[in-house]
């Protein structure tokens, strides 16, 4: 058996596609992983994984300060009593047991940042909150032996701060051939009612800052369909928009959709959104899943105006800069869908971009950092 790391998140493992390709990696390359989240209340049944997956259950709380602090305390025991050789946090929000964990058993602690979490929307208005959070960041640079993110950009930030090396692991997609996954695809597509259908597609959390209520006004004046897939804080909030603006026959909400789903979704879809709102510097800086995920699927794109973007959108043109109003949605969105020429030129763009923007490349950086730190002799 390969050396073992242990991995620890927030979240509902079902659906986090970084953390899957993170373990699935590690996994192929001897390591014994061990991927650890929590039970909710709505969880999906996991799938089959190379990687052993471990759900904290009958939580208490469910979000708030008595959830964090619990599900640190219940983690703290967890990561006690478990062999491993080194820990990797997750975001700040399960960095104290790690580090801890990892000071008192001589283990070695990693950190991921899978976003700017002291200048998330919800933290950044709330100073006694981001305060906190701030301290627990300035702890977790200060104790861990190595530490990546998910974009140049944070990474350097991160530098910048604490005089360290950053390392970048970005979320790039599994490649996939379009073409070959049409033909041995033999299960039922449970999104097969959209086929006749031209529509945009946001895929993604339903929260604060993604540019999705001002998606919703802006459908009035574009001539097509808009599918939602995911839910989030804003769940309710905009299927209320919707209602109110009388668009249900126009607007789809898909719910929560499987990783090994999306596949079969995403390829449909005629254009992706990507539009984030300037509403903290960790979405300023961002780089989602979504961006590479809709140019894997040869999707063009409306895309996020922001440095890690416009640096990626000189190298291949896979979408058009967006800024997040509706005006600006409804510019793009309908000079798209109106050139059929434009449109075959981004789509030939993601084409060109899918061979280099692709998980096979990237996760040579991730397995550069943990053979450095723990070399492994399966």
């Amino acid at each position: 058996m390969g050396r073992r790391i242990i991995f620890t998140v927030t979240n509902d493992l079902a659906f986090d596609q970084r953390m899957q390709r993170i373990c699935g990696s590690l996994a192929a390359a001897g390591y014994a992983v061990t991927l650890v989240g929590r039970l909710k209340n709505d969880s999906r049944s996991l799938t089959n994984q190379p990687y052993q997956q471990v759900r904290l259950k009958h939580m208490l709380f469910s979000k708030g300060k008595l959830f964090y602090l619990e599900f640190n305390i219940r983690l703290l025991f967890y990561l006690l009593f478990v062999r491993t050789d080194a820990i990797c946090s997750i975001d700040l929000d399960t960095a104290l047991p790690g580090i801890l964990v990892a000071k008192l058993r001589k283990k070695y602690h990693i950190f991921d940042a899978h976003e700017l979490f002291t200048h998330v929307p919800e933290v950044e208005r709330r100073k006694r909150v981001q305060a906190v959070w701030s301290w627990v960041q300035r702890f977790t640079f200060k104790h861990t032996d190595s530490a990546y993110t998910v974009g140049p950009a944070i990474a350097e930030y991160f530098e910048g701060l604490y005089h360290r090396p950053v390392k970048v692991v970005r979320n790039m997609p599994i490649a996939t051939d379009l073409m070959t996954q049409a033909q041995d695809s033999t299960a039922p597509n449970p999104f097969a009612w959209l086929g006749d259908r031209r529509f945009i597609l946001y895929q993604g959390a339903l929260n604060e800052g993604r540019g999705l209520e001002a998606l919703i006004e802006a459908m009035k004046s574009i001539p097509c369909e808009l599918v939602l897939a995911g839910e989030g804080d804003l769940s309710q909030a905009l299927r209320d928009q919707v209602a109110k603006a009388e668009l249900q026959d126009k607007i789809h909400f898909l719910g929560m959709i499987a990783p090994h789903q999306l596949p079969l979704l995403t390829p449909m879809a005629y254009l992706g959104f990507n539009v984030s709102e300037n509403v903290g510097l960790s979405y300023y800086l961002s780089l989602n899943n979504k961006f590479f995920d809709y140019t894997q699927a040869r999707l063009p794109s409306l895309v996020n105006p922001y440095p890690e973007y416009t640096k990626l959108l000189s190298d291949f043109q896979v979408g058009l800069p967006t800024e997040p109003n509706a005006a600006s949605i409804i510019a793009n969105a309908n000079r798209v869908l109106g050139d059929v020429s434009l449109h075959g030129a981004l789509r030939a763009a993601c084409e060109a971009a899918a061979l280099s923007w692709q998980w096979d490349i990237e996760q040579q950086a991730l397995l550069s950092i943990y053979q450095q730190l723990l070399p492994n002799h399966p």
